[in-house]
């Protein structure tokens, strides 16, 4: 329509935010840091590669903001806010993470020779759970769980006030954690009665989305995040196809160059195994106590 064409009325983008850097380019397109010229905060904002023609016309497009409207709000999936459509592409606007992706920290611990170790591992795991959770209840499937999927947000020095305690009630727990860790990018999120399954990264796929079964979706996610937290204990770059990639399949946890406790071991294990059924559910993660030692007192 006329709207996409007229260069002399100054793009919403331009008027509404003030660009502050480029900080990533993905599958959908370029994201940038930015701030609201209104309110002051600092956004995500995503513009999409392909134009809105091309976007309708095949599926994985508008899942994202399908999947948000769907969703709402919670702590461990990245806050949405708005999308509209410009000169023909397709811009969202979502919550900003200070602390980058999951990805470039496993990066940069990659090359200073560190990796993440077991407590923090279990954090990862517990808080990206509690998000899958909330995804699965809504009756949602995320299918792209991955690190370069997962975004960091570090808590503020005037926000926290210093005084981390147990917490006892669900909903309150993550309001004393000082780093949060969020699901983000629902380019393949689909619901699971309904699937219109697109594959996400084969490093991360589970053998039976490969092969077309469809019946326990929620279960693909469950294997994602098993070996996204291999990747982040210092697992090396997984196979995106063959021998190798099919002897993960088999329930074989890629090697990390760390000793995890055998309860741990014995977990992650689980959450990859062949069959999906048997993999812990994100609600059965959420309240594991070799996750939430305080449940199990």
């Amino acid at each position: 329509g006329p709207e996409f064409g007229s260069t002399n009325m100054a793009s919403r983008y331009e008027k509404e935010f003030l660009e502050v850097e480029k900080i990533g380019v993905g599958e959908f397109g370029t994201v940038y840091k930015c701030i609201k010229r209104l309110d002051g905060c600092v956004y995500a904002i995503k513009r999409s590669m392909k134009t809105f023609t091309e976007l309708s016309n095949e599926n994985s497009a508008l899942h994202e903001v399908y999947a948000h409207a769907v969703l709402g709000h919670h702590p461990h999936v990245v806050r949405y806010y708005s999308s509209w459509a410009e000169d023909d592409h397709m811009i969202i606007q979502n919550e900003y993470c200070n602390g980058g992706s999951l990805q470039a920290a496993i990066s940069e611990n990659t090359k200073s020779g560190n990796h993440f170790e077991e407590p923090k591992l279990k954090d990862i795991l517990l808080q990206i759970s509690l998000g899958l959770n909330y995804i699965h209840n809504s009756s949602m499937v995320h299918l792209d769980i991955k690190p370069s999927n997962i975004f960091i947000c570090h808590k503020m020095q005037s926000e926290s006030s210093g005084v981390i305690e147990e917490v006892e009630n669900e909903a309150d727990w993550f309001l004393s954690a000082n780093v949060m860790y969020k699901i983000g990018d629902l380019g393949h999120a689909t619901s699971i009665n309904k699937p219109k399954v697109e594959e996400g990264d084969s490093r991360f796929l589970a053998n039976e989305i490969l092969q077309e079964d469809y019946r326990h979706l929620p279960k693909a996610d469950i294997f994602a995040l098993g070996l996204t937290i291999a990747v982040a204990a210092g697992a090396e770059s997984l196979p995106t196809n063959g021998a190798a990639w099919h002897h993960i399949r088999k329930g074989n946890f890629p090697d990390v160059p760390q000793e995890l406790s055998e309860s741990f071991s014995s977990l992650l294990k689980n959450m990859i195994q062949p069959d999906a059924e048997q993999r812990p559910s994100a609600a059965a993660l959420a309240r594991n106590t070799v996750l939430r030692p305080s449940l199990g007192k």
